[in-house]
């Protein structure tokens, strides 16, 4: 398959997103259809995106039939301006690419059907001359595969078709990680013999690549695109800025859903059509548009949390033979999700002293994090989260932050460390290192959310540092913990504080990464023990009611051995039953189960976790996933466990 159709079936996977409320009225948003070649009438062809002439004819003839009304960029403009509304059933048709066949198949029924569209264009393949050769994916294919000057002129000056940027000469695949994978080039730093292309040589690269064809386009069509429509449907949110910058506002990707006024026009949404899509099919995806909050059907999840320290080898082939190893195990195991380690901590604790990513403060184990989510998104389809910690990181010696740490009061009396090694989030300073480290986080790759470890916790004598201690001054709070203790109403204005400033800070994080991830979901690991209990929420500075406002999934560490209780099958029982109880509660909580018993570092028996997913299914959990996986041991056991933990061998509920 060449490089560039791989790169069109990846990104439509990889872009579908979680969404959960109530189903949206019909017609309240706008389609934006992206359509490559068009084909002459039952023409066959190798590309899987290729629709023929005919199969588009009824696609429209069923799309006006239905009442669904074709609309322009200029009609999309109008109406977030405020001058004139779309029309309810609003449909936008694109053409990526810049195909001959647009005008040779497409415009015709454009005029037809007086319908506006949308052309994308790639600068560098269309300045080729006649008869050479242009760079397409992995090959190269005849100038003659794309429009002419002419061609689009005249196209243009009909007022049906509006001409936007697909870039210069940024649609293709970079090697963007020492193992050689390729990735999207818009959106990823290079990597070369030495290392990785600077952030302020890849925003210099972009810049450069889309004013180019920007000046291109209009020296041609004597006008600028005001549309830049992203290669292979992936950008950030620095790419959006930098298109803005040079006049394109508009941006479109290929994220799922449909769009309503709340859709940033720098991230407009599109449905891509194959070679495959009947008209049932396309009724299909509309009446999904039309029924899910912003298009998206919202779907049940099998979450498998893996720790990379297991994948790790120093020598570089094991490394990869163990990569091939989790694959086919994520695979076989049926998983939707991945809960992946972005941090190594081989001993054990929790805390993170170096990082599997290149990055400006702790030491890089291996640089094999980007490796891994791309394989995994990939070659099995799978979404992945980047586990990480919230505030344990144990900086290097010389670092004079790791002594801004949380600290305790002592039994006898004095501030310690207890728990987890954290960086204070009290601290300025240590606050703006764990940004940098999230921010190297997300250029590393593109990934799907992020979930913040179960560091993320301040106990009930926590904290009480230098800085945490002023921050109750400016509060008008004591500012010692005896003084709080014995003030019942400024310790629960103590404990209320606590759980929003870290609320606060994981939300801080996630739009840190959204520069670079602009669909990024996020998930929170909790104690069971705010769910069971709210008035633990002073032990842990942990909200359950808080959780389920600000993140998307909220993983509930549903871990009886580790609580030691001493009915564990009853002990899971309540916990399900006071989820349940809490209103849409079951459509963001995870049920995350234990694989081993941490006490004695025994294996969970795998009938008994399958036993546990098959009731939690039956009762009506929607996401269940367990930690850790041990593909070595294979814990749990593969064979054994699949039919039950696999959506694909059980129907939806």
């Amino acid at each position: 398959m060449k490089t560039k159709q791989w790169f069109l079936l990846m990104w439509l996977a990889l872009c579908t997103l979680f969404a959960l409320a109530a189903p949206v009225q019909a017609g309240s948003g706008l389609i934006i259809l992206c359509y490559h070649e068009v084909g002459q009438p039952d023409e066959r062809s190798s590309d899987p995106f290729a629709v023929d002439a005919r199969s588009l004819v009824r696609q429209m003839e069923w799309m006006r039939g239905q009442g669904y009304q074709f609309v322009s960029v200029e009609d999309v403009l109008a109406d977030r301006a405020g001058k004139k509304p779309l029309p309810d059933k609003a449909v936008l048709l694109t053409f990526d690419d810049g195909y001959r066949s647009v005008y040779t198949q497409v415009y015709p029924v454009l005029r037809s059907f007086h319908a506006p569209a949308l052309i994308a264009l790639v600068g560098s393949w269309l300045e080729a001359a006649d008869g050479e050769q242009v760079r397409y994916g992995e090959g190269l294919v005849p100038r003659s595969t794309f429009l002419s000057w002419a061609q689009i002129r005249e196209m243009q000056a009909s007022g049906l078709v509006e001409v936007a940027s697909h870039s210069y000469a940024e649609h293709f695949g970079q090697q963007a990680n020492p193992q050689g994978n390729s990735e999207p080039a818009i959106t990823s730093l290079a990597w070369k013999a030495g290392g990785y292309e600077t952030p302020e040589a890849y925003q210099a690269r972009v810049r450069a690549d889309l004013q180019r064809n920007s000046e291109l386009i209009k020296a041609r069509l004597g006008r600028a695109p005001r549309v830049m429509v992203w290669p292979y449907g992936s950008y950030t949110r620095e790419t959006a800025a930098i298109a803005g910058a040079l006049g394109m506002p508009l941006t479109m990707s290929l994220d799922e859903g449909i769009n309503t006024r709340q859709t940033p026009l720098a991230g407009l949404r599109r449905l891509l059509l194959d070679a495959n899509m009947s008209v049932a099919d396309l009724a299909w995806q509309f009446q999904q548009l039309e029924t899910w909050p912003d298009g998206i059907r919202p779907e049940p999840s099998r979450i498998m949390h893996v720790d990379l320290d297991y994948i790790y080898d120093p020598d570089p082939a094991r490394q990869e033979a163990n990569l091939g190893r989790l694959l086919e195990r994520v695979k076989a195991m049926g998983a939707s999700t991945v809960y992946l380690q972005a941090f190594a901590n081989p001993e054990g604790d929790g805390v993170a002293r170096s990082l599997y990513f290149p990055n400006r403060h702790l030491p890089m184990r291996a640089d094999l994090f980007n490796r891994a989510v791309w394989q995994l998104r990939t070659r099995v389809g799978v979404r992945v989260y980047a586990w990480m910690p919230l505030l344990a990181f144990d900086l290097p010696r010389e670092n004079p932050l790791r002594q801004q740490r949380v600290l305790a009061l002592g039994r006898q009396g004095l501030p310690e460390q207890q728990g987890y090694i954290r960086l204070s989030p009290y601290s300025a300073e240590s606050r703006q290192t764990i940004r940098e480290i999230y921010e190297d986080l997300a250029r590393s790759v593109q990934f799907d959310g992020l979930l913040f470890h179960d560091d993320a916790t301040l106990s009930d004598v926590e904290d009480i540092s230098g800085a945490a201690m002023a921050a109750n001054r400016a509060m008008g709070l004591p500012d010692s913990l005896p003084a709080l203790q014995q003030d019942e109403a400024a310790l629960q204005r103590w404990n209320d504080s606590k759980i929003k400033l870290l609320d606060d800070f994981t939300l801080e994080l996630a739009q840190v990464v959204r520069t670079w991830q602009p669909t990024l979901k996020t998930a929170r690991n909790l104690y069971a023990g705010v769910v069971m209990n709210p008035a633990t929420e002073s032990w842990f500075a942990q909200s359950y009611a808080t959780a389920l406002q600000h993140y998307d999934r909220v993983a509930v560490m549903a871990m009886p051995y580790m609580e030691n209780a001493a009915q564990p099958r009853q002990w899971l029982r309540q916990l399900f039953d006071k989820v349940k109880a809490v209103p849409g509660a079951l459509d963001r909580t995870v049920f995350e189960l234990q694989a081993r018993d941490w006490r004695n570092g025994k294996p969970i028996p795998t009938r008994e976790m399958a036993e546990v997913v098959d009731e939690l299914h039956t009762r009506g959990a929607r996401h269940i996933a367990y930690y850790p996986d041990d593909l070595f041991q294979d814990q749990p056991r593969l064979a054994d466990f699949k039919a039950a933990f696999s959506m694909r061998s059980r129907p939806e509920q």
